[in-house]
Protein backbone atom coordinates (compact mmCIF):
# COMPACT_ATOMS: atom_id res chain seq x y z
CA UNK A 1 0.00 0.00 0.00
CA UNK A 2 1.20 3.57 -0.28
CA UNK A 3 1.32 5.05 2.70
CA UNK A 4 -0.38 8.32 3.12
CA UNK A 5 1.42 12.17 3.46
CA UNK A 6 -0.38 12.28 6.72
CA UNK A 7 1.00 8.79 8.34
CA UNK A 8 4.95 9.92 7.33
CA UNK A 9 7.10 11.79 9.34
CA UNK A 10 8.29 15.02 7.68
CA UNK A 11 12.08 14.24 9.00
CA UNK A 12 12.70 10.58 8.29
CA UNK A 13 9.58 10.58 5.56
CA UNK A 14 8.70 7.37 6.91
CA UNK A 15 5.60 5.73 8.48
CA UNK A 16 4.91 7.02 12.20
CA UNK A 17 5.87 4.51 14.82
CA UNK A 18 6.09 6.91 17.99
CA UNK A 19 4.17 9.78 17.01
CA UNK A 20 5.11 12.86 19.49
CA UNK A 21 3.61 16.96 18.82
CA UNK A 22 5.72 19.67 19.74
CA UNK A 23 4.57 22.60 21.22
CA UNK A 24 4.28 24.42 17.82
CA UNK A 25 1.67 21.55 16.47
CA UNK A 26 3.64 19.63 14.20
CA UNK A 27 4.01 15.79 14.68
CA UNK A 28 7.32 14.15 14.50
CA UNK A 29 8.54 10.78 14.80
CA UNK A 30 10.44 10.72 18.52
CA UNK A 31 13.13 9.00 17.26
CA UNK A 32 13.81 11.91 14.45
CA UNK A 33 13.01 15.00 16.59
CA UNK A 34 15.28 13.60 19.61
CA UNK A 35 18.23 13.65 16.52
CA UNK A 36 17.24 16.74 15.23
CA UNK A 37 17.41 18.28 19.12
CA UNK A 38 20.23 16.15 20.05
CA UNK A 39 22.25 18.14 16.80
CA UNK A 40 21.64 20.92 18.56
CA UNK A 41 18.88 22.43 16.81
CA UNK A 42 16.44 24.58 18.73
CA UNK A 43 13.74 25.14 16.26
CA UNK A 44 10.65 23.24 14.60
CA UNK A 45 11.78 21.64 11.38
CA UNK A 46 8.82 22.60 9.39
CA UNK A 47 7.54 26.37 10.77
CA UNK A 48 11.42 26.90 12.27
CA UNK A 49 9.76 28.56 15.12
CA UNK A 50 12.24 28.91 18.00
CA UNK A 51 11.34 26.03 20.69
CA UNK A 52 11.11 28.07 23.81
CA UNK A 53 9.41 24.32 25.28
CA UNK A 54 11.48 21.40 24.35
CA UNK A 55 8.11 19.02 25.52
CA UNK A 56 6.90 16.15 23.17
CA UNK A 57 3.30 14.66 23.74
CA UNK A 58 2.12 11.62 22.43
CA UNK A 59 0.03 11.55 19.68
CA UNK A 60 -2.60 8.53 20.58
CA UNK A 61 -5.01 9.78 17.85
CA UNK A 62 -2.45 9.31 15.25
CA UNK A 63 -0.69 6.41 16.36
CA UNK A 64 -4.65 4.63 16.55
CA UNK A 65 -5.34 5.59 13.07
CA UNK A 66 -2.01 4.79 11.47
CA UNK A 67 -2.78 1.11 13.63
CA UNK A 68 -6.26 1.20 12.10
CA UNK A 69 -4.81 1.61 8.54
CA UNK A 70 -2.73 -1.34 8.96
CA UNK A 71 -4.99 -3.68 9.62
CA UNK A 72 -7.21 -2.54 6.18
CA UNK A 73 -3.93 -4.31 4.30
CA UNK A 74 -5.10 -7.95 3.56
CA UNK A 75 -1.21 -8.80 3.55
CA UNK A 76 -2.01 -8.10 7.71
CA UNK A 77 -5.80 -9.55 7.85
CA UNK A 78 -5.81 -12.46 10.63
CA UNK A 79 -8.41 -14.29 8.57
CA UNK A 80 -6.89 -13.89 5.27
CA UNK A 81 -3.13 -14.78 6.78
CA UNK A 82 -4.96 -17.73 8.65
CA UNK A 83 -6.45 -18.87 5.03
CA UNK A 84 -3.16 -18.67 3.35
CA UNK A 85 -0.88 -20.71 5.76
CA UNK A 86 -2.01 -21.20 9.21
CA UNK A 87 1.21 -21.35 10.34
CA UNK A 88 1.87 -17.46 9.09
CA UNK A 89 -1.11 -16.20 11.50
CA UNK A 90 0.78 -13.46 13.46
CA UNK A 91 -1.31 -14.19 16.74
CA UNK A 92 0.33 -18.00 16.17
CA UNK A 93 4.01 -16.40 15.69
CA UNK A 94 3.67 -14.19 19.16
CA UNK A 95 2.30 -17.32 21.13
CA UNK A 96 5.16 -19.51 19.55
CA UNK A 97 7.68 -16.56 21.32
CA UNK A 98 5.97 -16.52 24.75
CA UNK A 99 5.39 -20.23 24.97
CA UNK A 100 7.70 -22.18 27.21
CA UNK A 101 6.69 -25.23 25.88
CA UNK A 102 7.54 -24.54 22.25
CA UNK A 103 9.87 -26.85 20.98
CA UNK A 104 13.22 -25.84 19.38
CA UNK A 105 11.93 -26.42 16.15
CA UNK A 106 8.95 -24.64 16.41
CA UNK A 107 10.92 -21.32 18.05
CA UNK A 108 13.95 -21.74 15.13
CA UNK A 109 10.91 -21.41 12.31
CA UNK A 110 8.94 -18.55 13.99
CA UNK A 111 12.09 -16.64 13.74
CA UNK A 112 12.36 -17.49 10.28
CA UNK A 113 9.29 -16.27 9.43
CA UNK A 114 9.67 -13.26 11.60
CA UNK A 115 12.32 -12.58 9.72
CA UNK A 116 11.46 -13.16 6.49
CA UNK A 117 8.48 -10.77 7.43
CA UNK A 118 10.80 -7.92 8.96
CA UNK A 119 12.81 -7.84 5.53
CA UNK A 120 9.66 -8.01 3.16
CA UNK A 121 8.20 -4.43 3.10
CA UNK A 122 8.70 -1.43 4.91
CA UNK A 123 4.77 -1.87 5.91
CA UNK A 124 5.53 -5.73 7.00
CA UNK A 125 8.32 -4.43 9.15
CA UNK A 126 5.93 -1.29 10.91
CA UNK A 127 3.32 -3.85 11.46
CA UNK A 128 5.19 -6.31 13.08
CA UNK A 129 6.71 -3.38 15.57
CA UNK A 130 3.40 -2.04 16.02
CA UNK A 131 2.48 -5.32 17.18
CA UNK A 132 4.69 -5.73 19.75
CA UNK A 133 7.16 -8.15 18.32
CA UNK A 134 10.26 -5.93 19.13
CA UNK A 135 9.84 -6.34 23.26
CA UNK A 136 8.78 -9.96 22.69
CA UNK A 137 12.64 -10.83 20.86
CA UNK A 138 13.84 -9.03 23.79
CA UNK A 139 12.09 -11.01 26.05
CA UNK A 140 13.18 -14.22 24.19
CA UNK A 141 16.67 -13.20 24.27
CA UNK A 142 17.54 -11.75 27.83
CA UNK A 143 14.17 -12.53 29.90
CA UNK A 144 14.32 -15.43 31.40
CA UNK A 145 14.61 -15.16 34.94
CA UNK A 146 17.04 -17.81 35.61
CA UNK A 147 19.97 -17.22 32.75
CA UNK A 148 22.12 -20.07 31.11
CA UNK A 149 25.38 -20.65 32.58
CA UNK A 150 26.52 -22.05 29.78
CA UNK A 151 25.39 -21.36 26.18
CA UNK A 152 24.03 -24.40 24.71
CA UNK A 153 24.54 -24.90 20.90
CA UNK A 154 20.62 -24.79 20.39
CA UNK A 155 21.01 -21.25 22.48
CA UNK A 156 23.20 -20.21 20.21
CA UNK A 157 21.03 -20.47 16.59
CA UNK A 158 18.34 -19.30 18.65
CA UNK A 159 20.19 -16.11 19.85
CA UNK A 160 21.37 -15.90 16.12
CA UNK A 161 18.03 -16.13 14.71
CA UNK A 162 16.30 -13.83 17.32
CA UNK A 163 19.12 -10.85 17.25
CA UNK A 164 18.86 -11.33 13.39
CA UNK A 165 14.97 -10.21 13.71
CA UNK A 166 15.69 -7.37 16.40
CA UNK A 167 18.22 -5.58 13.95
CA UNK A 168 16.07 -5.62 11.37
CA UNK A 169 12.90 -4.24 13.25
CA UNK A 170 15.24 -1.67 15.75
CA UNK A 171 15.81 1.36 13.16
CA UNK A 172 12.33 2.09 13.18
CA UNK A 173 11.21 0.62 16.44
CA UNK A 174 10.89 2.18 20.50
CA UNK A 175 14.50 1.55 21.54
CA UNK A 176 13.07 2.16 25.34
CA UNK A 177 12.61 -1.72 25.53
CA UNK A 178 15.90 -2.32 25.82
CA UNK A 179 15.57 -0.66 29.10
CA UNK A 180 14.81 -4.26 30.58
CA UNK A 181 18.41 -5.10 30.51
CA UNK A 182 18.82 -2.62 33.63
CA UNK A 183 18.02 -5.65 35.21
CA UNK A 184 20.60 -7.54 36.82
CA UNK A 185 18.75 -11.62 35.04
CA UNK A 186 18.83 -9.48 31.55
CA UNK A 187 22.52 -8.02 31.61
CA UNK A 188 23.76 -11.34 33.13
CA UNK A 189 22.02 -13.04 29.99
CA UNK A 190 23.46 -10.07 27.60
CA UNK A 191 27.18 -10.64 29.56
CA UNK A 192 26.91 -14.45 28.62
CA UNK A 193 25.82 -14.09 24.86
CA UNK A 194 28.96 -11.60 24.73
CA UNK A 195 31.14 -13.90 26.55
CA UNK A 196 29.99 -17.40 24.94
CA UNK A 197 27.98 -16.64 21.98
CA UNK A 198 29.80 -17.09 18.16
CA UNK A 199 31.33 -13.54 16.44
CA UNK A 200 27.91 -13.24 14.78
CA UNK A 201 26.16 -12.69 18.15
CA UNK A 202 28.85 -10.46 19.17
CA UNK A 203 28.76 -8.27 16.41
CA UNK A 204 24.44 -7.99 16.40
CA UNK A 205 25.07 -6.83 20.01
CA UNK A 206 27.63 -4.35 19.74
CA UNK A 207 25.36 -2.79 16.71
CA UNK A 208 22.79 -3.24 19.82
CA UNK A 209 24.90 -0.95 22.17
CA UNK A 210 25.91 0.93 19.26
CA UNK A 211 21.67 1.89 18.99
CA UNK A 212 21.44 2.16 23.15
CA UNK A 213 23.80 5.08 23.31
CA UNK A 214 22.47 7.19 20.53
CA UNK A 215 19.14 7.55 22.04
CA UNK A 216 17.67 9.64 24.86
CA UNK A 217 15.34 6.56 25.99
CA UNK A 218 17.91 4.39 26.58
CA UNK A 219 20.59 6.79 28.55
CA UNK A 220 20.28 5.32 31.87
CA UNK A 221 21.12 1.60 30.23
CA UNK A 222 24.08 3.35 28.45
CA UNK A 223 25.00 4.82 31.92
CA UNK A 224 24.72 1.32 33.62
CA UNK A 225 26.61 -1.03 30.96
CA UNK A 226 29.43 2.12 30.80
CA UNK A 227 29.71 1.28 34.68
CA UNK A 228 29.81 -2.53 34.48
CA UNK A 229 33.50 -3.80 34.40
CA UNK A 230 32.94 -7.14 32.82
CA UNK A 231 30.94 -5.66 29.51
CA UNK A 232 34.13 -3.11 29.22
CA UNK A 233 36.47 -5.69 28.72
CA UNK A 234 34.86 -7.84 26.49
CA UNK A 235 34.23 -4.85 24.28
CA UNK A 236 38.06 -3.71 24.69
CA UNK A 237 39.04 -7.34 23.80
CA UNK A 238 37.30 -6.83 20.54
CA UNK A 239 39.71 -4.19 19.44
CA UNK A 240 42.28 -5.78 19.74
CA UNK A 241 40.44 -8.72 17.45
CA UNK A 242 42.60 -8.25 13.80
CA UNK A 243 41.02 -11.60 12.41
CA UNK A 244 37.92 -10.52 12.35
CA UNK A 245 37.68 -6.92 10.65
CA UNK A 246 33.73 -6.64 11.09
CA UNK A 247 33.93 -7.76 14.93
CA UNK A 248 36.54 -5.14 15.63
CA UNK A 249 34.16 -2.33 13.30
CA UNK A 250 31.12 -3.41 15.49
CA UNK A 251 33.24 -3.04 18.70
CA UNK A 252 35.08 0.77 17.73
CA UNK A 253 30.85 2.04 16.90
CA UNK A 254 29.76 0.64 20.26
CA UNK A 255 33.34 2.32 22.37
CA UNK A 256 32.76 5.46 20.64
CA UNK A 257 28.55 5.77 21.31
CA UNK A 258 29.33 4.94 25.52
CA UNK A 259 32.45 7.43 25.51
CA UNK A 260 29.81 10.29 24.14
CA UNK A 261 28.48 10.26 27.77
CA UNK A 262 31.31 12.06 29.69
CA UNK A 263 30.61 9.75 32.72
CA UNK A 264 31.54 6.70 30.51
CA UNK A 265 34.50 8.00 29.75
CA UNK A 266 36.81 7.35 32.81
CA UNK A 267 35.29 3.83 32.96
CA UNK A 268 36.75 3.37 29.45
CA UNK A 269 40.32 4.47 29.78
CA UNK A 270 40.27 2.27 33.26
CA UNK A 271 39.96 -0.81 31.62
CA UNK A 272 41.95 -0.43 28.13
CA UNK A 273 39.86 1.76 25.92
CA UNK A 274 43.27 3.68 25.26
CA UNK A 275 45.21 0.58 24.37
CA UNK A 276 42.31 -0.98 22.33
CA UNK A 277 41.81 1.67 20.37
CA UNK A 278 45.28 1.83 19.49
CA UNK A 279 45.26 -1.81 18.76
CA UNK A 280 42.50 -1.20 15.87
CA UNK A 281 44.51 1.64 14.25
CA UNK A 282 47.44 -0.30 13.82
CA UNK A 283 45.09 -2.79 11.91
CA UNK A 284 45.97 -1.95 8.21
CA UNK A 285 42.34 -2.59 7.01
CA UNK A 286 40.87 0.44 9.70
CA UNK A 287 37.22 0.84 8.18
CA UNK A 288 36.66 3.54 11.13
CA UNK A 289 39.71 5.20 11.44
CA UNK A 290 37.68 8.63 11.65
CA UNK A 291 35.65 6.93 14.55
CA UNK A 292 38.62 5.65 16.75
CA UNK A 293 40.18 9.29 16.52
CA UNK A 294 37.51 10.81 17.37
CA UNK A 295 37.28 8.62 20.68
CA UNK A 296 40.78 9.43 21.81
CA UNK A 297 40.41 12.56 21.10
CA UNK A 298 37.54 12.78 23.80
CA UNK A 299 39.41 10.43 26.04
CA UNK A 300 42.36 13.14 25.98
CA UNK A 301 40.15 15.54 28.27
CA UNK A 302 40.73 13.11 30.89
CA UNK A 303 44.38 13.05 32.51
CA UNK A 304 44.09 9.45 32.72
CA UNK A 305 43.71 9.30 29.03
CA UNK A 306 46.88 11.63 28.48
CA UNK A 307 48.60 9.34 30.68
CA UNK A 308 47.51 5.92 29.01
CA UNK A 309 48.13 7.26 25.80
CA UNK A 310 51.22 8.39 26.38
CA UNK A 311 52.04 5.61 28.24
CA UNK A 312 51.39 3.28 25.05
CA UNK A 313 54.76 2.01 23.59
CA UNK A 314 53.34 2.75 19.87
CA UNK A 315 50.94 4.97 20.20
CA UNK A 316 52.58 8.45 18.87
CA UNK A 317 54.27 6.44 16.09
CA UNK A 318 50.90 5.12 15.39
CA UNK A 319 48.85 8.74 15.51
CA UNK A 320 51.64 10.16 13.19
CA UNK A 321 51.34 7.86 10.83
CA UNK A 322 47.35 8.38 10.76
CA UNK A 323 47.91 12.36 10.37
CA UNK A 324 48.01 12.33 6.41
CA UNK A 325 45.94 9.13 5.72
CA UNK A 326 42.38 9.77 7.43
CA UNK A 327 40.56 10.61 4.27
CA UNK A 328 37.87 12.93 6.22
CA UNK A 329 38.51 16.32 7.81
CA UNK A 330 36.83 15.22 11.30
CA UNK A 331 39.78 12.45 11.48
CA UNK A 332 42.25 14.30 10.41
CA UNK A 333 41.82 17.17 13.35
CA UNK A 334 41.34 14.55 15.83
CA UNK A 335 44.97 13.38 15.44
CA UNK A 336 46.65 16.68 14.94
CA UNK A 337 44.56 18.07 17.89
CA UNK A 338 45.32 14.68 19.91
CA UNK A 339 48.91 15.26 19.33
CA UNK A 340 49.08 18.10 20.51
CA UNK A 341 47.50 17.81 23.82
CA UNK A 342 50.04 14.88 24.38
CA UNK A 343 53.52 16.81 22.87
CA UNK A 344 52.85 20.06 25.01
CA UNK A 345 53.38 18.57 28.18
CA UNK A 346 55.87 15.89 27.47
CA UNK A 347 59.44 16.40 25.73
CA UNK A 348 59.85 12.98 25.16
CA UNK A 349 57.01 12.50 23.43
CA UNK A 350 57.77 15.23 21.22
CA UNK A 351 61.08 13.74 20.68
CA UNK A 352 59.69 10.35 19.86
CA UNK A 353 57.23 12.33 17.47
CA UNK A 354 59.79 13.92 15.43
CA UNK A 355 61.47 10.96 15.53
CA UNK A 356 58.51 9.33 13.83
CA UNK A 357 57.67 11.59 10.84
CA UNK A 358 55.58 14.19 12.24
CA UNK A 359 56.98 17.19 11.07
CA UNK A 360 56.91 16.07 7.45
CA UNK A 361 53.52 15.09 8.35
CA UNK A 362 52.41 18.42 9.34
CA UNK A 363 54.42 19.85 6.55
CA UNK A 364 52.30 17.82 3.76
CA UNK A 365 49.15 18.41 5.36
CA UNK A 366 49.52 22.00 5.25
CA UNK A 367 49.89 21.96 1.52
CA UNK A 368 46.67 19.79 1.22
CA UNK A 369 42.79 20.62 1.02
CA UNK A 370 42.50 20.20 4.99
CA UNK A 371 40.08 22.00 6.66
CA UNK A 372 41.27 25.57 8.16
CA UNK A 373 40.94 24.22 11.71
CA UNK A 374 43.08 21.12 11.01
CA UNK A 375 45.57 23.52 9.49
CA UNK A 376 45.73 25.65 12.52
CA UNK A 377 45.93 22.60 15.10
CA UNK A 378 49.06 21.74 12.41
CA UNK A 379 51.05 25.23 12.79
CA UNK A 380 50.63 25.13 16.87
CA UNK A 381 52.32 21.45 16.61
CA UNK A 382 54.86 22.81 14.56
CA UNK A 383 55.35 25.71 16.72
CA UNK A 384 55.64 23.48 19.75
CA UNK A 385 58.03 21.56 18.03
CA UNK A 386 60.67 24.41 17.02
CA UNK A 387 61.72 23.78 20.05
CA UNK A 388 63.00 20.15 19.59
CA UNK A 389 64.36 20.84 15.96
CA UNK A 390 66.08 24.61 17.44
CA UNK A 391 68.21 22.12 19.77
CA UNK A 392 69.27 19.80 17.41
CA UNK A 393 68.80 21.95 13.83
CA UNK A 394 70.97 19.47 11.60
CA UNK A 395 69.34 16.63 12.18
CA UNK A 396 65.72 17.69 11.56
CA UNK A 397 66.42 19.16 8.24
CA UNK A 398 68.44 16.22 6.84
CA UNK A 399 65.20 14.12 8.14
CA UNK A 400 62.49 16.17 7.10
CA UNK A 401 63.61 18.50 4.35
CA UNK A 402 63.33 21.72 6.63
CA UNK A 403 65.36 25.43 5.32
CA UNK A 404 65.76 27.95 7.90
CA UNK A 405 63.01 30.62 7.13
Amino acid sequence: MSIPPLFRCPISLDLFTDPVTLSTGQTYDRSSIEKWLADGNLTCPVTMQRLHDLSMVPNHTLRHLIDQWLLMDPQFDPDHIKNMDPDLSLATLKNNLQSQEASFTTKMETLRKIKDLSKESDTSRICLIQLGFFPLLLQLLFGSHHPETRLSAQGTEIAEEALNCLLNLSPSSQLGSLNMLKEPSSLASLLMLLDQGSMNIKISLWNMVEAISSSFETKDLCLLLGNNRTFLQLLVSLLHQSSDQCASDAAIRAIAGLSNLESNRGNVIREGGIDGLISYLSNPDRRHATKALTTIELLLGLESGKMALISNPNAVHVLVKMVFRVSDHEGCESVVNSLLIICYDSLRVRKKAINAGIVTQLLLLLQSQSSGRAKTKARLLLKLLRSMWSEDPSRCKLQHGLVDS
